[in-house]
């Protein structure tokens, strides 16, 4: 029996490490050497054999590329970069504080190698209980995917010592239009608007082609450097309007007051385009006024400045009004005609019309970005000015203390807002 389970288990199939052991313990003396076996070579055919019939030089068969393993769609590693660590923000000379907004306080830095000009924005996180807030992932993932000249850019996220310390470097921008526009000598000329304009709607539309929402565009959010080129910023409220929505619908707390759209106001929660269409609008009236369209105190206040400006609405000029949720507890003014050309006498009829066209009530028949660069007003004389012949302004970014003009901030979800569903009569 001890012979028979002594061969079995020398028989049993042993592993690397085992057999290293085992052939380690062989005598020495009964390990026979035994001499290898040469290849016998093949007598090499002179080349007086070769036949004259056969050509000088062999064909040979292409190269095939090597096969690849595992799953053809799936991509080489080669082709993504390695995943690299963030890193620390201490690689900006930070020079001053440039403003502070609901989700962040940006900052003008310098990059310590390139000496590059750079705006850093730091994340509010300090009252962040559920972790990295969607609003930051949001904005990081909008700014990746709308990269356009007409768009801010973003360089890279860096962080500090602690986990609230998170900044998203962006380039640096000297004017925001906002503060341009109360500190200019002298208000834009309309060749000025229209390439101004032109340039939002460009951007607004490359955007929308990726399904990507602003939700905040006002004049404050619209930077502009010593060039004449504007850059759309802070995508805070930015999110994909393609994704499934929740089963709330969208939020109610976008877009600054002063550039909210009726839908938007009358507690709509789901939209779409129609509501940057709407700001963009308002921010077409503040260039031509040189001051905003609609300076309401109160969602209230905001309607009733909106209906005295468009007229009522009807259900010819907008169907689904009676299907929002507050169209039932608004009393509608007595009908009369819109003020458009009383509120823009120097307007010329195509540039009224645009303007008609982004503040249209119905969203379904408010226009495109698309269709409005193709508008007869950016073919008639004045054409737009290229931005080069801009004149150029001392930067307010770069430190000097003036003061800024006075701008509705972005809503904020942590803030308490009243809004008009919150309101026992109105």
């Amino acid at each position: 029996m001890a012979e028979t389970s002594t061969s079995a288990s020398s028989n049993r199939k042993r592993s690397r490490w085992q057999r290293d052991e085992s052939d380690d313990q062989i005598p020495e003396d009964i390990i026979s050497v035994q001499p290898r076996k040469q290849k016998q070579r093949k007598p090499s055919t002179p080349p007086s054999a070769i036949s004259s019939t056969e050509p000088s030089q062999t064909l040979q068969a292409p190269r095939l590329p090597p096969k690849k393993s595992g799953s053809k769609y799936v991509p080489n590693r080669q082709d993504h970069p390695s995943i690299m660590p963030s890193r620390s923000v201490y690689s900006y000379e930070r020079l001053n504080q440039i403003e502070e907004g609901s989700y962040g306080v940006v900052f003008r830095a310098r990059d310590k190698q390139t000496g590059d000009l750079v705006a850093l924005k730091k994340l509010k996180l300090d009252q962040e209980k559920h972790g990295f807030p969607i609003t930051a992932l949001r904005e990081i993932n909008a700014l990746m995917t709308c990269r356009h000249e007409n768009v801010v850019g973003i360089r890279e996220v860096v962080v500090g010592d602690t986990l609230t310390q998170v900044f998203i470097v962006m380039d640096f921008i000297e004017h925001d239009l906002k503060t341009l526009l109360t500190t200019m000598p002298s208000p834009f000329l309309q060749s000025e608007i229209k390439t101004l304009l032109m340039q939002l709607l460009s951007a607004v539309a490359h955007c929308h082609s990726n399904w990507i929402l602003h939700r905040d565009l006002k004049t404050s959010n619209l930077l502009m450097n010593n060039r004449g080129t504007i850059k759309v910023a802070d995508f805070g409220l930015a999110r994909r309007y393609g994704d499934p929505i929740g089963v709330g619908g969208l939020t109610q707390l976008v877009v600054t007051l002063w550039y909210r759209a009726p839908e938007v106001l009358l507690g709509a929660t789901q939209y779409s385009t129609a509501i940057d269409l709407w700001s963009v609008g308002c921010i077409f009236g503040e260039l031509l006024l040189n001051e905003p369209m609609f300076q309401a105190t109160s969602e209230l206040d905001m309607i009733s400045m909106v209906f005295k400006l468009l007229g009522p609405p009807t259900p010819r000029s907008w169907p689904g009004y009676s299907t929002l949720p507050l169209a039932s507890s608004l009393s509608l003014p007595s009908p009369h005609a819109p003020g458009f050309r009383q509120k823009f006498p120097y307007l010329t009829a195509a540039g009224l019309d645009l303007l008609q066209s982004l503040l249209t009530y119905d969203p379904d028949q408010r226009i495109s970005a698309q269709d409005a660069l193709k508008h007869p007003y950016f073919r008639e004389s004045p054409l737009p000015k290229h931005p080069d012949l801009f004149a150029s302004f001392p930067s307010l970014a770069a430190g000097e203390k003036r003061r800024k003009p006075y701008s509705p901030s972005a809503p904020n979800a942590r803030a308490e807002y009243q809004l008009l569903t919150d309101l026992d009569e109105l």
